[in-house]
């Protein structure tokens, strides 16, 4: 199955090349369920997706599975492609990409037990631990204390107590948009002083 695989591969690349937007009608086509447009499909960009599946799997027999599967799931998904922002090939190698990392993720062992995925060898930080945390803590209290009032109540809001922005927002009596670029400035002047 293999060797037909990779024939069929070499085979698509002897094909004049598809402009972004005849792939795009392709899988278009395809998401109707137009066998043809499959195929043209499949032998325009089964090399490129196999070379995907390649790079990441590194194993010529799992890439030629990999392949496979990636066309059913383009076969079964195509219509998902119109809502999407991205470009024909992009969202074809997307499929491909994301495909060839749940094969790796699932060659993982899974946890027999929960309490050994959760088993942690010491939980209490040691002396020293404790000493590092306690002054990037008296670092962070420093440059919050930089910040205007109202924003330094924010962050440590949002990113201390776990406050969702529009609580925040209504806290305070600002917009929520208002709310979202005080914080995202507030951490970039964070980010600066603890750079210093």
């Amino acid at each position: 199955m293999g060797v037909r695989l990779i024939a069929n591969v070499r085979r698509a690349t002897n094909l004049a090349p598809m402009t972004p937007q005849d792939i795009s009608k392709l899988i278009v086509r395809v998401s109707m369920s137009d066998r043809s447009a499959f195929d043209l499909l499949y032998r325009q960009t089964s090399a490129k997706l196999y070379g995907v599946c390649l790079r990441i799997l590194n194993d010529r027999a799992e890439a030629d599975e990999a392949l496979q599967e990636v066309f059913v799931k383009i076969w079964t998904k195509a219509d998902r492609f119109a809502v999407s922002d991205l470009s024909p090939i992009s969202w074809l190698v997307a499929v491909a990409r994301n495909h060839s990392i749940d094969r790796i993720r699932a060659r993982r062992p899974a946890a027999d037990d929960i309490d050994e995925a959760m088993e942690v060898a010491d939980p209490t930080p040691g002396p020293e631990a404790l000493a590092v945390a306690s002054g990037e803590r008296a670092a962070i209290d420093s440059c919050l204390d930089e910040l205007e009032a109202e924003r330094a109540d924010a962050v440590r809001g949002a990113y201390l107590n776990g406050d969702s922005y529009a609580e925040l927002a209504e806290r305070f009596s600002v917009p929520l948009n208002t709310m979202r670029t005080w914080l995202r400035r507030s951490l970039l002047k964070l980010r600066e002083c603890l750079e210093r």
